[in-house]
């Protein structure tokens, strides 16, 4: 859609001519230019390795002359940092908790998937690289999910050899379980601890690096901005978060590995922490941002209890491998407890609906379907906004102490946060905002637009399109970290001259300038509402509007209300205290200022694509019952309705100078996967 489709149906809503003067500011226009995204020649399962034999080389003598940034210390930032310290690279690591093991993957629980096929139950590394491409509803370049897929072997024994205490049967070897969207057991396992077991493995990589001086870690440290020497990322401007001092870091290249952009919601399942400032500051920098409405709402989070609430807390996606997912088929009986709910009286609808994946349905699809039966007043709880996850038939199965050792961890925690006993009576859960599959464009070298800026694990968009399939993520950033990254990063390096760029340089003084000027501009404010206030306010409005499900009017009615809600942030916010100190509000106000931005790029991008995919769901656009795929029986009504036609592509949004947008297209190529329908019937 252009702006003067924009304009016209906001004018048709009845909306005041000061909305539309609004939209100007950002006049999402479609240019031709597509960019170039470095995708070797040769058969997919060639490709990666051709591409490595191609890629250049840099001596070990040599590499000891080049300094690179990493923003990130989780699994994609620590992997990184320690793997290019080994090479001999200097690495300076920078994130913003107070150690690199404090990083948001150590909340993953589930596993990592991985094509190892140790069950012999048909598994391949093709047979991945399908699974991710048909979950992703059809969204992502074949070539980089293809490499992923081909890597995560590799993955296995990397973190192995760390002494990650992987679950293993009785014979010794690695166990696996199942995850949504796939129909083999891939999914390697710590309990319910798998991300933080494989970070405490890529944290004392990082460790040795350290005490061996070839990483320099500057912990309580965020990054504002990014420092662009003729038209390369070249260094960041930072903030020390405990003594306030911005300082400049010159380098030969920027490495983001900063995760996303969840918590542009308010409510979601990520960290309190996590923001999309260092992404976003890149993107207006010139970085193009790609499918922000690619947005993940996974279907197994506990409910919401009460306005109180800051966050939302994740129950591992692996518990539908021994749970069962039901409702009421009454509604009268959505007031009463599970015991006295016979069995006739449950509609287990996964099961029903998807009879081939039922309970292991991928996210979106399980997700829909939970808000489809609480939407039909069969939701239970008190809110209405919840559906029942039961052990009860694997309980007696199994016994309680096979499903206490799988999961023992995982019910521990429900029962510490809800007070109810998972072992007697079932869960209850509903979907919450988890992760994001859009974020920072990147090429197959993971390097963006902006030359020497590189982007990786969820902070890029590259791998999973619409949808990621679970136990997925871990695998991502592990691979860009450790494989990905290590072996194209000389592509760049190689021509450039190593230490040629200074702190000194007028554009890091220009740099730093500008966010001393943000800083004391949040601080001179003095209003009277406080930060969480407004990123309440916008994140219940982009759920509302640009959440599970959006339309037309929702989006529309988003644009109109985003610039007003910022514009009295930036007349109303309190921010107390000074900069020369601890001030998590002055750390608060500069994320939320940025997700005020960046949640109108979000709604831009679902406004403008007018189909349903995956994660993004435009109730304009899913199948009738007078769809002929309905009527063979090859898919359900409700289910999303692409249009390759018109939308196979990834939309790439570039932030000009003077803050309009530019919306270029990658054309995605599907060469060894059919574009169909999906369906997990």
């Amino acid at each position: 859609m252009n702006q003067k489709e924009t304009e016209s149906k906001i004018k048709s809503s009845s909306v005041t001519g000061v909305a539309v003067k609004e939209l100007k500011k950002t006049r999402p226009r479609n240019r031709t230019t597509t960019p170039d995204s470095k995708i070797p020649s040769g058969s997919i399962d060639s490709k990666w390795t051709k591409h490595k034999m191609d890629s250049a080389l840099i001596n070990p003598a040599n590499r000891r002359k080049f300094t690179a940034i990493v923003v990130g210390s989780g699994l994609a930032g620590g992997a990184a940092a320690a793997t290019l310290s080994e090479l001999g690279y200097n690495v300076k690591c920078f994130c913003y908790q107070d150690s690199p093991r404090r990083a948001h993957s150590i909340a993953a629980q589930g596993g990592i998937n991985a094509a190892k096929n140790y069950q012999n139950d048909g598994d391949s590394v093709y047979r991945l690289f399908y699974d991710t491409i048909k979950g992703g509803d059809f969204r992502s370049r074949e070539a980089n999910v293809y490499r992923l897929a081909e890597v995560s072997a590799n993955i296995i024994d990397q973190c192995v050899a760390q002494g990650v205490p992987f679950a293993r049967e009785y014979g010794g070897l690695l166990d696996n379980r199942s995850f949504g969207g796939a129909q083999v057991k891939r999914t390697f396992y710590a309990r319910g601890q798998t991300g933080q077991q494989l970070l405490l493995g890529a944290y004392q990589a990082l460790q040795k690096e350290i005490n061996n001086g070839g990483v320099e870690m500057h912990s309580r440290t965020e990054m504002l901005d990014v420092v662009l020497v003729n038209g390369h990322a070249k260094g960041i401007i930072t903030r020390h978060m405990v003594t306030g001092k911005i300082e400049s870091h010159a380098a030969d290249c920027v490495i983001l590995a900063t995760g996303g952009y969840g918590n542009v919601f308010f409510l979601s399942t990520n960290a309190m922490g996590c923001n999309v400032m260092a992404a976003y500051r890149a993107h207006k920098k010139g970085a193009y941002f790609s499918n922000p409405c690619y947005t993940q709402i996974h279907p197994t989070c506990i409910p919401v209890s009460g306005e109180y609430q800051s966050k939302l807390t994740l129950m591992s996606e692996s518990l539908r491998n021994d749970g069962r997912i039901w409702v009421p088929k009454n509604s009268s009986d959505t007031g009463k407890p599970a015991s006295e709910i016979p069995e006739k009286d449950r509609d287990y609808y996964l099961e029903r609906k998807y009879p081939s994946f039922g309970n292991l349905a991928p996210r979106d699809i399980a997700s829909r379907s939970a808000k489809e039966a609480c939407d039909a007043g069969l939701g239970i709880g008190n809110s209405g906004l919840g559906v029942y996850l039961d052990f009860a038939d694997s309980i007696e199965r199994f016994g309680k102490d096979t499903i206490s050792s799988r999961y023992g961890n995982l019910f521990q925690m429900y029962e510490k946060i809800t007070g109810e006993d998972p072992y007697s009576q079932p869960m209850r859960i509903y979907p919450a905002v988890h992760y994001t599959m859009g974020g920072l464009w990147v090429d197959y070298n993971l390097m963006s637009n902006v030359p020497g800026l590189h982007v990786l694990g969820e902070a890029n968009f590259s791998d999973h399109g619409a949808n990621r399939l679970g136990a997925s993520a871990l695998m991502q950033g592990l691979a860009d970290g450790y494989f990905v990254i290590p072996a194209t990063l000389p592509n760049y390096l190689v021509n450039e001259s190593p230490g040629s760029v200074s702190t000194d340089m007028p554009e890091f003084r220009e740099a730093e300038e500008n966010v001393r000027t943000r800083i004391s501009k949040l601080i001179s404010i003095n209003g009277k509402r406080s930060v969480d206030s407004f990123h309440r306010e916008l994140g219940l409005l982009v759920w509302d509007k640009c959440g599970m499900a959006r339309n037309e009017k929702g989006l529309i009615e988003a644009l109109v209300k985003i610039p007003q809600i910022r514009e009295e942030f930036w007349e109303n916010v309190c921010v107390p205290g000074d900069s020369s100190n601890i001030n998590q509000e002055l750390e608060k106000a500069g994320r939320v200022a940025d997700f005020m931005d960046f949640a109108e790029l979000l709604c831009h991008d679902a406004l403008h694509r007018n189909e349903s995919c995956g994660g993004h769901f435009r109730e304009e656009y899913q199948f009738t019952k007078d769809d002929p795929e309905v009527s063979s029986g090859y898919t359900n009504e409700g289910e999303a309705k692409r249009r390759d036609d018109e939308f196979a592509y990834v939309a790439a949004w570039e932030r000009n100078e003077k803050g309009n947008l530019n919306l270029k297209k990658e054309q995605l190529k599907f060469e060894n996967v059919k574009l169909a329908t999906r369906s997990y019937k």
